[in-house]
C-alpha cells in the first residue's frame, strides 16, 4: 500500500514524513479523479452532440435515454429515414478507423482490455495520444449507430492520465501501474454513476480468479469519488436507471433465478465466441485495417435496419440503455427482448470486432437486462404467484450476464445496484452471479486478463522473492551433493589425473585438518594446464581463492540466488552455520531454480 506507517518497536506513530507522503499521494489520486471526471463530462457531451448530428439530424432517429439521463440538445424535426440509418454506422466506422489506424492503432477495440494489458505487461505505460484518439473514435463509432459501451474510452482517458502523471513524476513501475488502474476506476465509476463499483472493478477485472489487486482499491476509491462528484455536479445526481422498489421475499423465486443463470452463461459463451470469431475474421480480411470498421459498421446498420419496424424502440444500435429502461418499466414483450439481446450480440461484435472503438460493458448490460426481462416475463406467465415482479429479473440479468463474460462477480453486483439504485435484490444477484462465475470461468471477453497474480508479469519478481525467502537451504538436503575435496598441497600434475576422471566443476580446497580454506573451478586451471613448464611448481592452493562465498543450512534461497549472481558462479559450498570451515556439500544454481519452478507450478495447480 502507499499509505504505510513507519513503526518503531511496538509503538507505531505516524511521523511528519509519513503525513507528507500520505498527503502527496492523496493529491495525486485527487488529481487523477478530477481529470477522469472532466474526461467523463467531455465524453458524455461529445456523445450527446454526436447523437444529435448523426442520428437525429441525418436519420431522424432519436433513441430514448435511460431515466437518469436527459437530452442536452433538443430533438430536431427531421423525419425518420431507415436507409440513412442503415448507412450511418458504416460512415462512423470509416471515420473511426481512419482516426485510430492513422494516429494510435492500439486504441482499436474495447479500451478496458488495453488497460489490463498495460497493467500486466507494460508497467502501466500508455501513450499520451491514446486517450484522445480513443475518445474521438469511440464518440464517432457509438453516436453513428455502432454498438458499444462508454466504459472503454473513459477507462483509457483515466488510465492514460494516470500513466502520464506517473511518468512525469518519475515514480516506480509499481506506482505507475496503480495510478493507471486508479484512473480506470475513476473513469468507469463516474460515467456510470457508480463510484464504489468503479473502484472495485479496477481492482477485480485484472484477474480471472476471484482476486482483487488490493493495492488498487484505496487509490481507485479516492479517484472514483472525486470523478463521480465532478460528473454529477455537471449533469445532476442520481442513478443511471430508475427502477421500481423491488423486494425479494419468496425463496421459491430462487428456482427461476437459477434458470436465468444458466441462460446467461450459455448466452455469454455464445457472445464471447461470436465476438472473437468475428474479430478473427476481420483480422484475416485482405483489406486496409482502417477500412475494416466501415465494413463492420455496414453489417451493423443492416442488422439495425431489420429493427426499423415494430422493434425500433428496442433497436440494437448505439448504446441501448433506453431499451433497458423500458424493460425495467415492463414495457417490452418477450420476443422483442430476445431480439434485442441477440441483435446486440451481433451489432457489438461487428462494431468493435472489426476494429471499431467502444466498450463491452455497456452492451453486456443491455444483453443481460433483455435476457433477464424475457426469462422473468416467461416465469411470470407460467407461475405468477412465484414470480410477481418480472422486471426484477432485468436487474439480476444485467449483473449475471456481465459476470459470465468478465469474471468480475463482486464489482458487477455493486455496479448494477448503484446504476439502478436497487439494493434489495442483492440475494438473487449474488446467487446468479456466483453460479454464472463458476460455470463460465474458462471464458472471458477480456483476453488480457490473467488467471491470478502468480501469472501476472507485474508480480513476477515479488512472487519469486516471496517464494525463495520461504525456502531454506536445509529444505534442499537431497539436492546438496557431496564434493571431493582437494588437499591444498596437492601438486598440479597429480590433480590433472584426478581431473580427467571426474565430472566435478568446482573443487573445494582443504587443509591438513580437512577444513575448507579455498575453492577453484575448472575455468581457473586453464592458464596452467597448457603451460607445462610451470606445472611442477604449482600446488592447488596457488589456484584457489580464499575469499569464499558460502551458504549455510539456515539461509533462504533468495539470499543464495543473490550470491550466485554476485560472481556469476554456478555452485556454492554449503557449510555449517556455527563453523564455516566444515563443508557439508555443494549446492548448484540449477537446483535452486528448479525448486522455484516447482513451487510456482504447485501454486498454479492449487
Amino acid at each position: 500500500m502507499f499509505f504505510r506507517r513507519k513503526r518503531s518497536g511496538e509503538n507505531a506513530k505516524r511521523s511528519t514524513s509519513d503525513l507528507v507522503d500520505v498527503g502527496k499521494w492523496m493529491s495525486y489520486f485527487v488529481l487523477i479523479g478530477l481529470v477522469a471526471g472532466l474526461g467523463s463530462v467531455a465524453f458524455h457531451y461529445l456523445c450527446e452532440l454526436g447523437m444529435h448530428v448523426f442520428m437525429d439530424l441525418l436519420a431522424g432517429f432519436r433513441p430514448d435515454p435511460p431515466a437518469g439521463e436527459h437530452r442536452l440538445i433538443p430533438p430536431s424535426n427531421t423525419p425518420f429515414n431507415p436507409y440513412i440509418l442503415m448507412l450511418l454506422p458504416a460512415l462512423g466506422g470509416l471515420i473511426s478507423g481512419l482516426l485510430v489506424y492513422t494516429f494510435a492503432p492500439e486504441a482499436e477495440g474495447h479500451g478496458t482490455d488495453a488497460a489490463i494489458d498495460a497493467y500486466h505487461n507494460k508497467n502501466g505505460v500508455i501513450r499520451g495520444r491514446v486517450p484522445f484518439v480513443k475518445t474521438l473514435a469511440s464518440a464517432v463509432t457509438l453516436t453513428s449507430g455502432g454498438s458499444g459501451g462508454r466504459e472503454g474510452p473513459i477507462a483509457q482517458i483515466g488510465a492514460g492520465f494516470g500513466s502520464f502523471l506517473a511518468t512525469r513524476l518519475k515514480v516506480s513501475d509499481r506506482e505507475r501501474r496503480i495510478m493507471m488502474a486508479a484512473g480506470v476506476g475513476a473513469g468507469v465509476g463516474s460515467i456510470f454513476r457508480a463510484p464504489l463499483a468503479g473502484a472495485l472493478f479496477a481492482a477485480e477485472v485484472l484477474y480471472r480468479d476471484p482476486e482483487f489487486e488490493s493495492e488498487v482499491i484505496i487509490p481507485a476509491g479516492i479517484a472514483s469519488v472525486i470523478a463521480y462528484c465532478v460528473f454529477c455536479l455537471v449533469y445532476g445526481w442520481g442513478s443511471l436507471f430508475h427502477a421500481p422498489n423491488f423486494v425479494f421475499q419468496n425463496p421459491l423465486e430462487l428456482g427461476p433465478y437459477l434458470v436465468l443463470a444458466l441462460v446467461l452463461v450459455l448466452t455469454g459463451i455464445l457472445y464471447i465466441k461470436v465476438f472473437y470469431g468475428i474479430t478473427r475474421l476481420f483480422k484475416k480480411l485482405p483489406m486496409p485495417s482502417a477500412l475494416k470498421p466501415a465494413l463492420g459498421g455496414l453489417f451493423t446498420g443492416i442488422i439495425g435496419f431489420f429493427f426499423c419496424g415494430a422493434l425500433l424502440h428496442v433497436s440494437p444500435l448505439a448504446f441501448g440503455y433506453g431499451a433497458v429502461q423500458k424493460a425495467l418499466n415492463c414495457e417490452v414483450g418477450i420476443v422483442a427482448l430476445l431480439a434485442l439481446a441477440f441483435g446486440k450480440i451481433l451489432t457489438t461484435s461487428f462494431s468493435i470486432g472489426s476494429g471499431g472503438s467502444g466498450g463491452v460493458f455497456g452492451p453486456s448490460i443491455v444483453i443481460g437486462g433483455a435476457l433477464g426481462g424475457a426469462v422473468g416475463k416467461l416465469f411470470n406467465t407460467v407461475m405468477p404467484q412465484v414470480v410477481t415482479e418480472p422486471s426484477a429479473f432485468v436487474i439480476v440479468g444485467m449483473a449475471g450476464f456481465f459476470t459470465a463474460v468478465s469474471n468480475t462477480p463482486i464489482s458487477t453486483i455493486i455496479f448494477v445496484s448503484e446504476m439502478t439504485n436497487s439494493y434489495r435484490l442483492l440475494l438473487p444477484s449474488l446467487l446468479v452471479c456466483s453460479v454464472a462465475y463458476l460455470l463460465s470461468q474458462k471464458w472471458t471477453i477480456f483476453e488480457n486478463q490473467v488467471k491470478s497474480k502468480v501469472d501476472s508479469a507485474a508480480h513476477a519478481g515479488e512472487f519469486m522473492v516471496d517464494i525463495l525467502q520461504k525456502i531454506k537451504v536445509r529444505d534442499l538436503n537431497v539436492l546438496i551433493r557431496p564434493a571431493t575435496c582437494v588437499p591444498k598441497d596437492m601438486p598440479f600434475s597429480k590433480f590433472k589425473v584426478f581431473f580427467s576422471e571426474t565430472k566435478q566443476h568446482y573443487f573445494p580446497v582443504t587443509d591438513e585438518h580437512e577444513r575448507l580454506v579455498g575453492i577453484f573451478s575448472s575455468t581457473d586451471i586453464r592458464s596452467v594446464i597448457f603451460s607445462k613448464e610451470i606445472e611442477p611448481l604449482i600446488v592447488m592452493m596457488d589456484l584457489a581463492t580464499t575469499d569464499i562465498i558460502v551458504t549455510t543450512p539456515t539461509e533462504d534461497l533468495n539470499t543464495v540466488l543473490q550470491k550466485f549472481t554476485t560472481r556469476n558462479i554456478d555452485s556454492l559450498p554449503v557449510v555449517k552455520d556455527e563453523d564455516h570451515g566444515v563443508l557439508l556439500g555443494m549446492l548448484d544454481r540449477r537446483a535452486v531454480i528448479a525448486t522455484y519452478n516447482r513451487q510456482i507450478e504447485r501454486l498454479k495447480n492449487s
